[in-house]
């Protein structure tokens, strides 16, 4: 069997979808995509593209080590989610030619399924109680939430109270046992972070996302002595090395590498079993589509240290299409009682509408994340 084709779809709402074709008629799908750099990243798949014409598509370590460590320069957001895509596509293939999900080629599944989380927006404290109410109504256990707006490197009090008395409306409306994560998405910087962190205590959050931003992670060291809620982050993160001091340092709790940014299954299943020598969870960050959160789901299935799983269904960014709506199998994902079930069809398990995919694609997206700005004018985190 030979690759022979490259072929990638931008596709609404903010996705790009890659389809790797061989000699044999054995297809895969990848989702290789950096959020608002969907033209730059489907560049760099067709420069990676040039070495897979002609190879065998079986041979998925040792294109993965050519792709990366071929260029003298790598790493980084782009090279490294063209190359997840690349690396989730050919893991499909592979899984497809053997009749075997992809998790049963990496050893076989732990878990049956895994608990899911949703996210929830509103600009109110009532607005946030009320959305997380539907969340669990639709029996979600667990929800996701923004910590704040943006905030200076110092802000007042009264902003930092506004945050905290949106998280304690939102405890307030599920109660005690529906897990909450608040993600600061690296919107808060050093001295309002160990403020923020031990504010929300009393709230016993499931965990704490990008309390800073990830190139300022010797921050952490100060934010876990003001709190005792778990800390996560890893999205921002892109292959084992970038991953290595972080866990080395012992001060997350949670790692979120995402499987269209961190160099696939591949990468990533090295990445989780590098945190459960440290006795670090994980939970892979996905707000994107089908393919990446079945790619998520293969490597949740092997990991021990796996607890809880992202999805992006009925999130604010899927405003003209959802998650389930480029896929013709939407069960495969069986979502029940707060959990997604682990697919068992061939490949990553699930079955691509292609002729969707191309309809949608004539349509496209420029989709670019918001630019803010503080009251002085200058630049804030998103």
């Amino acid at each position: 069997m030979k690759i022979t084709k490259l072929t990638t779809y931008i596709v609404p709402p903010r996705w790009l979808f890659l389809k790797i074709e061989t000699d044999e008629g054995v297809t895969g799908w990848g989702e290789p995509v950096v959020e608002g750099r969907a033209l730059t990243t489907e560049a760099a798949v067709h420069e990676l593209s040039d070495y897979l014409i002609g190879k065998d598509p079986f041979l998925i370590e040792d294109h993965w080590t050519v792709l990366y460590r071929g260029g003298f320069y790598r790493g980084g957001a782009i090279h490294m989610s063209a190359l997840a895509g690349i690396d989730q596509a050919l893991w499909d293939i592979k899984g497809k030619a053997l009749g075997q999900p992809v998790h049963s080629l990496l050893g076989g599944q732990v878990r049956d399924r895994i608990k899911v989380y949703s996210w929830i927006g509103g600009d109110k404290p009532s607005e946030l109680a009320d959305n997380a109410r539907q969340v669990v109504e639709r029996g979600f256990k667990a929800l996701k939430m923004n910590g704040c707006a943006e905030l200076q490197i110092v802000d007042s009090n009264s902003r930092l109270d506004k945050a905290v008395e949106a998280i304690a409306s939102v405890r307030e409306a599920v109660g005690p046992d529906i897990g909450i994560a608040v993600d600061f998405h690296g919107r808060v910087h050093k001295p309002m972070a160990k403020v923020l962190a031990r504010e929300l205590d009393p709230y016993k959050l499931m965990f704490i996302e990008e309390p800073v931003l990830s190139e300022n992670k010797e921050a952490l060291r100060d934010i876990v002595n003001h709190t005792s809620t778990p800390i996560a982050l890893g999205e921002r993160l892109y292959s084992r090395w970038d991953f290595k001091s972080v866990l080395s340092d012992g001060y997350v709790d949670i790692i979120q590498p995402d499987l269209s940014h961190a160099g696939g299954i591949t990468e990533c299943r090295k990445i989780a079993a590098m945190a459960e020598a440290y006795d670090v969870a994980l939970a892979p960050h996905c707000p994107l589509g089908p393919i990446a959160l079945a790619a998520c789901l293969q490597v949740d299935a092997v990991s021990y240290n796996a607890f809880i799983q992202e999805q992006s269904l009925g999130i604010h960014y899927n405003k003209s299409n959802d998650l389930l709506d480029y896929i013709t199998n939407a069960d495969v994902f069986a979502y029940a009682d707060g959990f997604a079930a682990i697919p068992q069809g061939p490949g990553l398990g699930i079955e691509v509408n292609e002729d969707y995919v191309v309809e949608r694609a004539k349509e496209g997206h420029r989709w670019r994340n918001p630019i803010w700005r503080h009251e002085d004018g200058s630049l804030a985190e998103w």
